[in-house]
């Protein structure tokens, strides 16, 4: 019966099984990710009148999602710099019309198939860090990052 039990046991997901897809692919050497953040505010409401309660009521108000930082290792792979390059790419007074992407987080186990993923939309470049500062004294691996605004995330799995 013990054993039973202890089946049924849902482990937690471990923070560093991970994997991240951008542009359909899986992007190779992403090391850190930031949380995925919704905040809505609440605003005090007053009714007046005659049916007037003198205690405010709380109400939702906006939703705003915090921006992500992803950092990879330094490598040859070019899809950060390519995908904040598009930011600066004009056509008369437009953005390019593809600098906003959907990309995808996916929580593994530890055979690295997907436990759970979330759909992350709309995202665009706001910072990119293209070298980090160097330092001869230092002996670990220089991280590249890049800051992301989305207008949202859903479960999908």
């Amino acid at each position: 019966m013990a054993g039973e039990a202890r089946a049924m046991k849902l482990d937690p997901y471990r923070n560093f099984r991970f994997k991240v897809k951008i542009g359909g692919q899986f992007v190779l050497g992403v090391n850190k990710m930031s949380g995925l953040k919704k905040t809505t505010e609440g605003i005090d409401w007053s009714q007046g009148g005659d049916n007037a309660n003198f205690e405010p009521q709380r109400l939702p108000g906006k939703t705003k999602y915090e921006a992500i930082t992803l950092e990879q290792g330094m490598t040859e792979s070019k899809v950060f710099e390519d995908w904040a390059n598009k930011m600066n790419k004009y056509s008369g007074n437009k953005m390019a019309d593809d600098f906003r992407q959907n990309i995808e987080l996916h929580l593994c186990d530890h055979n690295g198939e997907t436990l759970t993923s979330y759909k992350i939309f709309d995202c665009w470049v706001s910072e990119y860090q293209a070298v980090p500062a160097l330092d001869l004294s230092q002996n670990g691996v220089a991280i590249r990052s890049v800051k992301l605004e989305h207008e949202g995330f859903e479960r999908d799995k």
